[in-house]
């Protein structure tokens, strides 16, 4: 398995069931925090969120990897991500055979984007023949894999001023996946409100 993986099973780990959510907290060696949502019926991430450099001073603020960009989660603290209403913005969502982003307030036809894989940045590279938009997509999930982007993965839609793009999941990453909600499910959360109060595996 990866090293990725092997991170993760090292990492100290606690739980709770909030309804048909599994919210999972990782604390890494290396002073990092990861908090993930598993869907119970599906078994996919819903929201991933980071938060890094916790020995600094001040409030540390939670980056989303996954999920809308207004988390709700309630481990230590509330925290609200807040994006300008009228600008695009860019959400992540998983499936369990793709990985989709919505880029919300994009008015422009679907001729008018170029959705294109950048091998030697790994990442998507979303731009309007207009000029009007420009975007560079990491996929940090392959980086941590070591997973190359393939342009044949790739497709787009256009409706309600929402680009979707979508990604065919390779199988390294299924089952990736797959083997690490195994480990999750071996997690037992002790009670639905209190993170302090879960098993620490």
């Amino acid at each position: 398995m990866s090293v990725w993986f092997t991170k993760l099973l090292k990492a100290k780990k606690s739980c709770i069931i909030d309804n048909n959510l599994k919210k999972v907290h990782y604390e890494l060696d290396n002073g990092a925090e990861l908090v993930e949502e598993y869907d119970l019926n599906t078994n996919v991430v819903t929201r991933r969120a980071w938060r890094r450099n916790k020995e600094l001073k001040g409030e540390q603020s939670w980056d989303v990897e996954i999920g809308d960009p207004e988390p709700t989660y309630n481990f230590e603290e509330k925290y609200m991500i807040r994006e300008n209403s009228g600008q695009p913005f860019v959400t992540r969502r998983n499936t369990r055979i793709n990985i989709e982003w919505r880029i919300r307030n994009l008015p422009y036809p679907i001729e008018v984007y170029s959705v294109i894989v950048d091998k030697g940045t790994n990442s998507i590279i979303v731009k309007t023949s207009n000029k009007k938009y420009y975007k560079k997509i990491n996929i940090p999930d392959f980086d941590r894999l070591e997973i190359e982007l393939e342009q044949e993965n790739v497709s787009c839609s256009h409706r309600f001023n929402t680009l979707i793009i979508t990604y065919k999941k390779p199988k390294k990453m299924i089952e990736f996946e797959k083997a690490l909600f195994e480990e999750i499910k071996k997690i037992e959360p002790q009670n639905s409100e209190d993170l302090n109060n879960c098993k620490i595996s």
